[in-house]
């Protein structure tokens, strides 16, 4: 018997795929190495778009507790660990989500679960073949060595993935070995602290802002007051002597001391672990040669993995792999993909991978030791006075300027890009923009004053939702979403005449079969 998925990887990215694939009527199969999850601390939130995607698909709820929908930051933010002054933009890009990455792992198991997905724990896969029709997996499990057989196969099992090497595809990159990180959650002096804003406050050298990296000619500091969790305190050190031991308590009250120039009490960490205690030395900026071979494909850090920056880009990065992914390999399982629909997840997903190392290497010039560096942190700083160059920082940094080539003549500024958060008025009342793209299908928005737009789907009938609703002032009269939410086709026009309503076909004929040649 044959499978349609199996995902290799219990993580965040694989349980998303689940998701995903879930959502599409597909019932993939999860092996999981590990036999229980892991709550070593990890990552300890998301960043960026990421937030929004999840909104999308009704997670952001479970995993913030609130009903109420993702805020932008419009304060302050930071790239290089320097300020970016959000208040100067209209609309900030920046949206944050605080959950350490365990409470992120459960939410979307249980999701995935219930979508029907079947995950395997305590299953390593150990080989891999494949022909024209499948792939064939074997797998070391807990009653021992069994075989899979799946049309597709997708690694989502990190950087050092079996599947990309068993593969023979290629990873690429650059390796830092002089950079080292020191991490444990400690304790600080509690009248240090400001209880409204966490800020840390060093008698000696000045208030540190929580969350936020900081940069000395001698390193970096954060520090993380994350809620229900003993504070997180780390140091950025370069040309350290490796010391051999085990990492303690003291070997980062020293960093820190070396760091920020004055002495800061850490106390042991109160309250249940597990608790982070730990040395990262060197670290590695990677991309895989492609993101699949033949029926074998790559999500998250078996496809790339970046330095440290700040705001966890591999996982925010990662979890829009499993989205970009899921529908149109669902699509292709269902005979539904029209041709080269495959093809785009590498294109797409390379493309944003190669955006985020950008980004990754450009904060590690500015966070680096010494005073050239701080000369030009000075020249850089000036330059985040100006509204434009916020906002294009603020854009790399939380992957809110990636735009996929949609072919055609794209006529319209959002097309390409992550469709916007729309408060739509309906005959039923008012609706969010998140509210209609649970299902993870294809939309169809029209806006315009006949509402007519519909006609134009004949061919691919049930395939598309459509939704009508009043216009709105400074918003596009008609946009079609992809089940990713990117946008695929708009229009700005009240009357679409015949060229909006060709260009729209084109659209629909780019990215879903019509209905006839799926059946047949």
């Amino acid at each position: 018997m044959t499978t349609d998925v199996v995902v290799v990887g219990g993580g965040p990215n694989g349980l998303m795929l689940a998701c995903e694939l879930g959502l599409a009527g597909v019932r993939p199969i999860v092996l999981e190495r590990l036999p229980e999850p892991n709550r070593e601390p990890k990552a300890n939130g998301l960043l960026g778009q990421v937030v929004r995607m999840l909104d999308r698909r009704g997670l952001h709820e479970r995993l913030s507790g609130s009903a109420e929908p993702p805020q932008p930051n419009s304060a302050y933010f930071m790239f290089g660990a320097l300020s970016l002054d959000l208040s100067l933009l209209e609309d900030s890009p920046v949206h944050a989500l605080p959950a350490p990455q365990h409470r992120i792992e459960q939410v979307l198991q249980q999701r995935a679960l219930e979508l029907g997905a079947e995950i395997r724990r305590g299953h390593e896969v150990v080989g891999m073949s494949q022909d024209d029709d499948a792939v064939t997996v074997e797998i070391a499990g807990p009653a021992g060595a069994y075989r899979l057989r799946a049309r597709y196969l997708v690694g989502a099992d990190g950087a050092h993935s079996v599947t990309r090497k068993l593969s023979g595809i290629g990873f690429p990159g650059v390796t830092y070995d002089r950079m080292t990180v020191r991490s444990a959650h400690a304790t600080v002096p509690t009248e240090w602290v400001d209880p409204d804003t966490g800020t840390l406050d060093v008698p000696g050298y000045g208030t540190v802002a929580p969350f936020l990296p900081h940069r000395t000619e001698h390193g970096g500091f954060s520090y993380a007051p994350l809620p229900g969790h003993p504070p997180l305190l780390s140091t950025t050190e370069w040309d350290q002597p490796e010391t051999g031991t085990p990492m303690s308590l003291d070997e980062l009250r020293a960093s820190v001391r070396r760091v920020l120039g004055v002495d800061v009490p850490l106390g042991p960490p109160e309250g249940e672990g597990p608790h982070v205690l730990r040395r990262l030395t060197g670290g590695n900026t990677r991309v895989a040669e492609r993101f699949s071979e033949g029926r074998v494909f790559l999500i998250g850090d078996a496809a790339h993995v970046f330095s440290a920056t700040g705001g966890g880009p591999g996982l925010n990065l990662g979890l829009q792999d499993a989205v970009n992914l899921g529908w149109k390999l669902a699509a292709e399982v269902h005979g539904g993909a029209p041709p080269g629909l495959l093809n785009s997840y590498g294109t797409e997903r390379r493309a944003a991978a190669h955006r985020m190392v950008l980004n990754a290497q450009a904060q590690s010039a500015l966070i680096a030791p010494g005073g050239d560096v701080t000369g030009l942190r000075e020249v850089f700083g000036e330059l985040l006075r100006d509204r434009n160059a916020v906002r294009r920082l603020a854009e790399l940094t939380t992957g809110a300027d990636v735009r996929y080539d949609m072919g055609g003549a794209a006529t319209h500024p959002l097309v390409g890009r992550f469709a916007p958060e729309l408060a739509l008025r309906t005959s039923t009342g008012v609706v969010r923009l998140a509210e209609l793209t649970r299902t993870a299908r294809p939309l169809l928005l029209d806006l315009t004053e006949e509402a007519t737009l519909a006609r134009t789907l004949s061919e691919w009938h049930d395939q598309v939702d459509v939704v009508t609703a009043h216009p709105q002032t400074g918003a596009p009269t008609a946009l079609l979403l992809r089940p990713d939410c990117h946008v695929a086709w708009a229009t700005a026009s009240p009357h679409p005449d015949a060229a909006d309503r060709q260009a729209l076909r084109a659209a629909l004929r780019r990215w879903l079969r019509p209905v006839e040649l799926v059946r047949t």
